[in-house]
């Protein structure tokens, strides 16, 4: 009867006979692992990131609409609002004693594709994003002038700006020639760091900059008296409307209270929303994408187990007769079973690790140039949960796989082994 440590022997021995395969299927499993790992690592920070792109403001506030339409045009930049809010009801609720801090948005305006941002500085001050970090500086500072921009770190890669240079804005989101507002350019201060957020994507500017930029258009064309960028500085240039504003809150005990409040706003129809739930709204309706992504590394991770299963049973015909000699020095039908099984087993245990070795290993190369371009940060860190099971998985299945072969070979009889030509 032969031990386990024996079988052990036996089964690595065999393997090193068959160097050429089994190196392939080992390959084809470590790269299935490490794209299963690696795709369940990307979905679970794109959605971490997805949601964090707000963090730390308790209420986005606009004009009475869908919570998720709200969220599209204020944090995304996508689509437009219904309607504009009374810059008397902005002060009104930002002077509420429960409000800490406020960010108003003015929206409309573009350039060359990108959306313009109209803020006031307190935005860099408390605008947070994934997990409450705060917004830097690449180079430059927060605009201070009325024709001052800030742009975020992909506008400034894409179209080459520096510091200093001149840019002439939109109105719209169409850069057409008759909506430019080229009588007006704005000089760039400061260009941000990547945050991986729509924040990399827009222009900021000053409310009184927007208030400027339009005060000699009247419903959306320009009025036939022109006033140049000098001119327009001498006239009173408060705002009069804005599209949306953020709110941060002393206690998040006072959230709902306040949001309450502001949806039975009177004045005029407000919409008050907390972001993080809108967020997970909006993933919902999005998120198909990481199923469909996740789905195709679990049929790549099949493909490979077809592929141990195929080189295994091959091979077992071709050892029938070692089989035979086996059987014939002692070694009993489930002992048989067992060392095809644990073949099975040592393939997808060398392959995971070699998957395992690979992620790691593409971590430490990939992940500054995720963060640069893409803004998404992938940590060096133990596996999570659901990464951890579908590593067991793997290990069942293969275990699973091998048992295919094994009981096969446990029916083979020692004269079928015999009578094998050669």
């Amino acid at each position: 009867m032969l031990s386990l440590s024996l079988l052990t022997r036996l089964t690595l021995k065999s393997i090193l006979n068959r160097k050429f395969t089994a190196g392939l299927t080992i390959v084809s499993i470590a790269v299935s692992v490490f794209l299963l790992i690696s795709v369940e690592t990307i979905r679970s920070e794109a959605k971490s990131s997805f949601t964090n792109t707000v963090s730390g403001t308790d209420l986005l506030v606009g004009a009475r609409s869908g919570s998720v339409q709200l969220l599209l045009y204020s944090v995304f930049r996508i689509g437009n609002a219904t309607n504009n809010i009374d810059w008397r009801s902005y002060e009104e609720i930002s002077s509420h004693p429960d409000v800490a801090w406020a960010i108003p948005i003015s929206l409309g305006d573009s350039h060359k594709g990108f959306r313009v941002m109209g803020t006031h500085a307190d935005y860099f001050k408390h605008f947070r994003y994934a997990n409450e970090q705060a917004l830097q500086f690449q180079s430059g500072k927060a605009f201070n002038g009325v024709y001052d921009a800030v742009l975020g770190a992909d506008i400034a890669e894409q179209l080459g700006y520096q510091m200093g240079e001149q840019i002439t804005l939109a109105h719209g989101v169409r850069d057409t020639h008759f909506a430019r507002h080229d009588d007006k350019p704005f000089v760039v201060t400061g260009i941000l760091g990547r945050t991986g957020t729509p924040v990399d994507r827009t222009i900021h500017v000053s409310l009184e900059g927007i208030e400027a930029l339009h005060i000699d258009w009247q419903t959306g064309t320009r009025s036939r008296e022109k006033i140049d960028a000098e001119q327009a500085l001498k006239h009173d240039l408060q705002p009069k409307q804005i599209t949306a504003f953020m709110l941060g809150l002393k206690s998040k005990m006072a959230v709902f209270k306040l949001q309450r409040a502001i949806n039975n706003y009177r004045k005029e129809p407000l919409l008050a929303i907390l972001p993080g739930i809108a967020l997970g709204e909006l993933w919902q309706l999005i998120g198909i994408a990481e199923k469909a992504l996740l789905a195709v590394a679990i049929f790549v991770l099949f493909n490979s187990f077809v592929g141990l299963l195929t080189v295994v049973l091959t091979s077992l015909n071709e050892r029938r007769r070692e089989i035979a000699i086996l059987r014939s020095l002692g070694c009993k039908p489930r002992q048989v079973f067992v060392l095809l099984t644990l073949e099975s087993c040592l393939f997808a245990v060398i392959g995971t690790l070699a998957g395992l070795l690979l992620y790691y290993a593409a971590i430490l190369i990939a992940q500054p140039l995720l963060q640069s371009t893409m803004g998404l940060h992938i940590p060096l860190a133990w596996l999570g949960d659901r990464q951890l099971y579908f590593l067991l998985a793997v290990l069942s299945v293969s275990l699973l796989i091998g048992s295919i072969p094994g009981y096969r070979a446990y029916k083979y009889s020692l004269a079928d082994g015999m009578s094998i030509k050669l």
